[in-house]
């Protein structure tokens, strides 16, 4: 996906899509991971859809729980989901900067002779 450090940096308007790509990306962990926090509390948990959705989105955000959760099935969920909300966290996050990153490091450490090719 990415260019080797032999290649010259790709055009700006190629870097945007590459931007654009990591950020539908991201887009799209996210709302599989909130669909599943959603689901989760709704069926596990018991939640109306509505509840079931601001718990999901408030823990996938890193604010806490919402609603008071009463079964140990929905408590154990309910820290199953944190824990990988955490993780779809860092994912999401590495994903969407993940070009920038590369195309610093690239132009950080091209050869002076690669740029007169």
């Amino acid at each position: 996906m990415f260019e080797s450090r032999r290649q010259p940096p790709i055009p700006h308007s190629h870097f945007v899509r590459r931007i654009a790509l990591s950020v539908a990306l991201s887009g799209a962990i996210a709302a599989v991971a909130l669909s599943i926090g959603v689901l989760g509390y709704h069926f596990i948990a018991g939640l109306p859809w509505i509840d079931a959705l601001l718990n999901a989105a408030m823990i996938l955000g890193g604010m806490g729980p919402v609603a008071e959760l009463t079964s140990d099935a929905a408590k154990l969920f309910a820290s199953a989901y944190a824990l990988f909300s955490g993780l779809v966290f860092i994912m999401v996050v590495a994903v969407t900067l993940a070009p920038v990153m590369h195309r610093i490091l690239h132009k950080f450490h091209m050869d002076e002779g690669d740029l007169k090719k």
